[in-house]
Order: C-alpha cells, then structure tokens, then sequence
C-alpha cells in the first residue's frame, strides 16, 4: 500500500495504490490522518490505483470521513474502478460519501 498526498490551490489530494485489505487498512488509515492533520478543509481521496479494497479498508475509510467532517472539512473521492466502485455501492458508501469519475471533476466540485 502505497499512500500519497500533494496540495493543489484547491485541496490536498491523497492518492492510494495497492489492496486495502486487513493487512493494510490501519496503515492506510493512519497516514490519511497523519496527512489532514495539516489542516487542510477540502480533501480528494483518489483511488484509481487501488484494486482490491475489503470491509476493513471501508473502516478505515469512514474513520477518515469522520475525521474530516469533524474538523468541518469536506471529503470527496474519484477515480473508483471496477470492484471498488462495485463495493462502494454495494456497502452504501456511494450514498454517504461524494463520488466524482475523475481527479478534475473532484477538483472543481469543491
């Protein structure tokens, strides 16, 4: 698992590559919070490079939701494919969280 962030003029984008499984959700949770600590209010998660993401990586990802509405800020996502887009609609995720199909569309949404 491979976790990411670079800031542009409208948010801190995180970016993720690998499985989010068991192995790796606590790893993946942890550097998310790590990185909005910084303060940033607009976060874009992008999980184009994730192929594989299990219920402990959708615990870690509403862990990291949590986090960020606590701190007033907002969270978005883009870039699901394939079995990931399937588990976040299929877990309800894609009602609770914003979805955009790419990084640009998350961007200007903000």
């Amino acid at each position: 698992m491979d976790v990411t962030s670079n800031q542009t003029e409208k948010a801190l984008i995180i970016t993720a590559d690998g499985r989010l499984d068991t192995t790796t959700a606590a790893d993946f949770e942890s550097k998310c919070m790590e990185i909005i600590s910084s303060g940033d209010k607009n976060i874009v998660i992008d999980l184009k490079g994730i192929e594989y993401i299990s219920s402990a990586g959708l615990r870690s990802i509403l862990s990291v939701g949590k986090k960020v509405r606590s701190d007033g800020g907002n969270l978005v996502f883009c870039n699901l494919r394939g079995m990931v887009r399937e588990v976040f609609e299929i877990s309800g995720f894609s009602s609770i969280f914003t979805i955009h199909d790419t990084r640009e569309q998350a961007l200007e949404a903000l």
